[in-house]
């Protein structure tokens, strides 16, 4: 028997998989069954409803996709009205994604929708490369952070998710102020700001000009932050950023994460959750690992080529 489950704070996770924020919905009910997963994730929420970005708002980039959505959102009447109803039928546990213009709408919609016994945690989306912070997200400033964390956990004794940005000179910094604010788990990490321009006729492919690029090409960049932020925190890491098969998911899982979000793999394959578990179970199987926990941060790293571990330049 090969036990799959993990905990991220108080919530206990029947297996470590699960959809990255904005890659998934109601709609996927009738393609996977929603119980085989770890929780579910659907589309971060917002306050009020929101039409979103421009169009087009995808495009396939080598390797990825370049998006900029921009938090389309039924608002949080809708979401207490019919989105968490929906989710609370299954058994997995529901995370809700949260996103705001300011700190304080942060502290109350995390309030009210923690109230809703439905809902088993928040991840908080401060790293949304569209959110305009004085032209900044707030995960890209410690300070804020740290600030936006404590406000949350001040009115809610449910786990918090930090949702951090890649778009940052040091993670771990911004890792450790989420933590001491009073983050539970830390996720790692959202898009990182992109652009494509079509060369035909010399416009940007997005109708946003800059939007954020997913999928396998940065999941080497991901894997990094995965280490950095498990070398500064001591709370868990979901990994998210490129994860498109169970050697994706594990890899992430050595570098440091507890949990794996799956993303981009979902618009290639909709069933693609359920194949990377399994794939996860075959690789147990192979290398006769009794629990999964056994893999967390077990990357062998016998030499560093410098005490900062950032490897040479050239």
């Amino acid at each position: 028997m090969r036990n799959l489950a993990v905990s991220i704070g108080s919530l206990s996770l029947k297996n470590p998989i699960m959809p990255a924020s904005g890659t998934f919905g109601e709609e996927m009910e009738k393609i996977i069954d929603f119980n085989q997963l770890g929780a579910l994730l659907p589309k971060s929420i917002t306050k009020e409803v929101r039409g979103g970005n421009p169009t087009p708002r995808i495009c396939e980039t080598t390797g990825g996709m370049i998006n900029s959505i921009g938090i389309q959102s039924k608002g949080y009447d809708y979401y207490q009205r019919v989105t968490v109803p929906f989710y609370s039928r299954f058994s997995s546990p529901l995370i809700s994604s949260i996103s705001a213009d300011s700190i304080d709408e942060f502290e109350e919609m995390s309030e009210k929708i923690a109230s809703m016994d439905a809902v088993a945690a928040l991840e908080l989306n401060i790293s949304c490369p569209n959110l305009k912070n004085n032209g900044l997200a707030f995960g890209m400033d410690e300070n804020v952070t740290h600030k936006l964390v404590k406000k949350v956990r001040q009115v809610t004794d449910k786990p918090i998710i930090a949702k951090l940005s890649p778009n940052v000179t040091n993670i771990g910094v911004v890792a450790a102020a989420a933590e001491a604010g009073g983050a539970d788990a830390l996720t790692v990490a959202n898009t990182l700001i992109a652009m494509s321009i079509d060369v035909h006729t010399r416009r940007p492919k997005i109708g946003n000009v800059i939007g954020g690029i997913s999928g396998p090409s940065i999941k080497p960049i991901v894997v990094r932050l995965i280490h950095q932020v498990y070398q500064a925190s001591s709370i868990p890491i979901i990994g998210c950023g490129g994860v498109m098969n169970g050697e994706d998911a594990i890899e992430m899982m050595l570098a440091g994460a507890t949990a794996v979000q799956v993303g981009t793999a979902n618009f290639v394959q909709p069933t693609a959750m359920l194949t990377i578990l399994k794939e996860i179970k075959d690789y147990m199987e192979h290398y006769d690992i009794v629990d999964i926990k056994e893999l967390i941060g077990q990357v062998k790293i016998e030499s560093r080529s410098d005490e900062n571990g950032m490897g040479s330049c050239h």
